[in-house]
């Protein structure tokens, strides 16, 4: 596989997502917002993870 990073980085950025989300909401329920807001944050990351994982995988098959 030549795109094993660019996939990685996708992973890795839908487990952030993932994560994030599940923080966010249990801060929500339980009235933390630093839980919230590490959540938040996750998500964002992850976000920004699975963006530079697709691009990669399109320079990649550019290549």
């Amino acid at each position: 596989m030549r795109d094993s990073d660019g996939t990685k980085k996708k992973l890795e950025g839908t487990w952030d997502k993932v994560k994030g989300g599940a923080k966010d909401a249990f801060g929500d329920a339980v009235d933390n917002e630093r839980l919230q807001a590490e959540g938040k944050w996750d998500k964002a990351k992850g976000e920004a993870k699975k963006k530079y994982g697709e691009a990669k995988g399109k320079l990649t098959d550019w290549d």
